[in-house]
């Protein structure tokens, strides 16, 4: 365009030249020369071969034997610390452990202790009510032992899970947050008779889990902490 004088001036040429380095990502690797009627570019192999230095692998280190756990273990173990680290959940909204509206050091580490024992509790209560939320309910993947590396596939009974938005047994699936605001309805309520007279005898009445609800508690029944 530039060199038939469909594209002049230097402030044109270059917004012209910028929509295609932004976006292949790509202008770090030339050397750019734009003037009012003419714009050449040259590879930047110095650069270039910087950037190729830098390029290499991760490397994952354990102090565990290789007897114990194999190097494609390791890496397994590696990426599902993301599942198991309860710090990403302690330092948001879903435990609540900022802010810490205390001073003394005993008190700090205490509110601490208590944010990980509820992630501790939450992380079995995840993985007991598996069956009835959008949760992966597969066991080890052979194939993703052989090559951990590969991404996670889900397996075809949770893609069904997902795609239907139902469990196998018909009934709607649930995120687990809203499991628990399902299961948060039952409720011991103290009541007392409508023509009760002031001060007569109160009772409790707690509200009947539906099926659902009842198959939750069953399943949360089977953890052990």
């Amino acid at each position: 365009m530039v060199a038939s004088g469909r594209l002049q001036g230097r402030d044109k040429i270059g917004v012209r030249v910028g929509k295609v380095v932004n976006k292949y990502k790509v202008g770090k690797h030339f050397d750019l020369v734009i003037e009012d009627a003419a714009f050449t570019f040259s590879v930047n192999a110095k650069r270039i071969s910087a950037e190729a230095a830098l390029d290499g692998l991760y490397v994952i280190r354990t102090s565990v034997a290789a007897v114990d756990m194999s190097a494609e273990r390791a890496v397994l173990n590696y990426k599902q610390l993301a599942d198991r680290d309860g710090l990403p959940h302690a330092k948001g909204r879903r435990l609540s452990v900022r802010p810490i509206r205390h001073r003394l050091e005993t008190r700090v580490k205490a509110h601490i202790l208590l944010s990980v024992l509820a992630y501790y509790v939450q992380w079995h209560m995840i993985e007991a009510s598996a069956r009835l939320t959008f949760m992966d309910e597969a066991g080890p993947d052979v194939a993703r032992e052989r090559d951990p590396v590969a991404p996670a596939k889900r397996s075809p009974a949770a893609l069904a899970k997902v795609t239907s938005r139902r469990l196998s047994d018909g009934t709607s699936a649930m995120r687990f947050t809203r499991l628990l605001a399902h299961m948060a309805t039952i409720v011991r309520n103290t009541v007392r008779s409508t023509n009760a007279r002031i001060g007569e005898a109160t009772f409790t009445l707690t509200t009947r889990p539906n099926t659902k609800q009842q198959n939750a508690l069953d399943l949360l029944t089977t953890i052990a902490v």
